[in-house]
């Protein structure tokens, strides 16, 4: 993967930048001893490293000012990082830049039960969200599968989603309002703790934007009341087609489950392997939530399952207590995990229309075997949000350069169909040489302006997003 040259200048004068930034936060906030900034060197995407000039901790929107504000002055880029869990390079450094870290902006600053928001710092992780506020019986409804880990902040840049954004919506649809930051440390409200704001668009520019036009350091977000009561059913097939059209039926019906989450074979004997979740010996499996009152949930479930045996399930288990709830989601999400105890591998984020699914995962089958690479389909089938896990070895020679081959047509397949690139994972530098496999010129130099007006030095999250070539273009102008 390639990436800019290092501006020697900037690395020449690293003393002289840490030393600023000393001035202005805490002794223990500035990283600067190269054996300590590899920790830094990069994200969930871990084939592609380099360690920064620095890293930096701060624990104020003021601190976060005061940082962007030296690195602007001195002409240093700078990268926000979240918990590192991005898995598409989006906090990966360059030799020259600056790591800005929220991590420690992690606490609660507001919570409004009768108009259903929280306002926390956006180093908060995404499953703490709920832990603040599930015992007065309210939750946050995007779920990552790295919810445990992954940040709010880095949640807001890839606009994330989850196994339940079928119902809930993703990052967007739960976001109300930021505190951003911008590369010369302006500091901005955008949008509050209301439905909608007049004017533009501004918070539906900013999330999804992923670092490129300022740093979030605050955001209110909407809390919903918990449901009555939950229940999953599980469907084994006979195919990867099979399932998948039992998907599209499943939406064509009307009915809404909160989840449609579909593994194939390799992830379950991987999984089963992992986590011993009692998964059946089949080629795919469908886990289908619904939830309500109990009433509301029989009812939704037996349509669901009429429309399963429609398409000759090898087994449907419907459950019974929460027990077997949890048990039917372990498997799920032990997902990534359990397949990287068992090899390399590269995980996609790519969305096809639903109606798709069949003929997309039959052509992924084909791929795979053209390459000679395995592949792993685990993903979020109820909006077509795909996450192809291709798998290699990262210490074979040529190996990666064909899993990122094979990558890139799994997703102008994606386009091709009516898709997009990412669904939740963000461009990052894993997409961004294919921005105009789904954008034409126009588009993208539209895109290119937005960031002109917000960061005109070039200087947040370098490298990622665009192509190198406009990257480069717009920063030597």
């Amino acid at each position: 993967m390639d990436m800019p040259v290092p501006n020697a200048a900037v690395i020449a004068k690293k003393d002289h930048v840490v030393a600023r930034l000393k001035a202005v936060l805490p002794d223990d906030a500035v990283i600067h001893d190269p054996a300590e900034t590899r920790a830094y060197e990069c994200d969930a995407l871990t084939v592609y490293r380099c360690p920064p000039l620095a890293a930096v901790l701060p624990s104020s929107t003021e601190e976060v000012a005061a940082v962007l504000r030296i690195c602007h002055e001195e002409g240093v880029p700078v990268v926000p990082r979240g918990s590192g869990t991005s898995l598409a390079g989006g906090a990966m450094p360059t030799a020259d830049s600056v790591i800005l870290g929220v991590a420690r902006l992690n606490a609660v600053l507001d919570v409004d039960y009768d108009n259903r928001v929280i306002r926390v710092q956006t180093g908060r992780t995404n499953l703490s969200v709920t832990g603040a506020v599930e015992e007065e019986g309210f939750f946050y409804a995007p779920d990552p599968s790295s919810q445990l880990a992954c940040a709010i902040a880095g949640n807001i840049a890839m606009n994330s989603g989850g196994a339940h954004c079928l119902k809930y919506g993703v990052t967007t649809n739960n976001l109300l309002g930021v505190t951003l930051v911008l590369m010369d440390g302006t500091v901005v409200e955008v949008g509050g703790a209301y439905l909608d704001s007049g004017g533009y668009d501004w918070l539906g520019l900013i999330c999804g934007s992923e670092g490129q036009l300022g740093v979030v350091t605050e955001a209110t977000l909407r809390i919903l009341p918990k449901p009555e009561g939950a229940r999953p059913v599980l469907m084994g097939f006979e195919s990867s087609e099979v399932a998948g059209a039992c998907v599209a039926d499943i939406i064509k019906a009307g009915v809404l489950p909160v989840a449609i989450e579909f593994m194939d074979r390799p992830c379950i004997r991987a999984t089963e392997a992992f986590a011993g979740a009692g998964y059946p010996d089949c080629e795919a499996l469908l886990i289908v939530e619904v939830e309500g009152s109990p009433a509301e949930i029989d009812e939704q479930l037996g349509v669901i399952c009429q429309i399963a045996r429609r398409h000759d399930p090898v087994e449907l288990r419907e459950s019974r207590s929460a027990e077997e709830s949890a048990r039917i989601w372990l498997g799920r999400k032990s997902a990534f995990g359990a397949m990287g105890q068992i090899n390399d591998y590269m995980c996609l984020d790519g969305t096809i229309p639903v109606s798709s699914l069949p003929m997309v995962l039959r052509r992924i089958g084909e791929m795979s075997k053209a390459y000679g690479l395995d592949v792993a389909n685990v993903f979020h089938a109820g909006d077509g949000n795909m996450h192809p896990l291709i798998l290699f070895d990262a210490n074979k020679p040529g190996d990666l350069e064909r899993c990122e081959a094979f990558g890139a047509d799994i997703l102008k397949l994606c386009v091709e169909v009516g898709g997009c690139l990412t669904g939740e994972h963000g461009v990052g530098i894993e997409k961004r040489d294919l921005m105009d496999v789904q954008f034409g010129p126009a588009d993208i130099e539209a895109q290119l302006r937005v960031k002109d007006v917000f960061d005109p030095q070039w200087l947040l999250n370098p490298a990622k997003v665009f192509p190198l070539e406009a990257t480069a273009a717009r920063r030597a102008g």
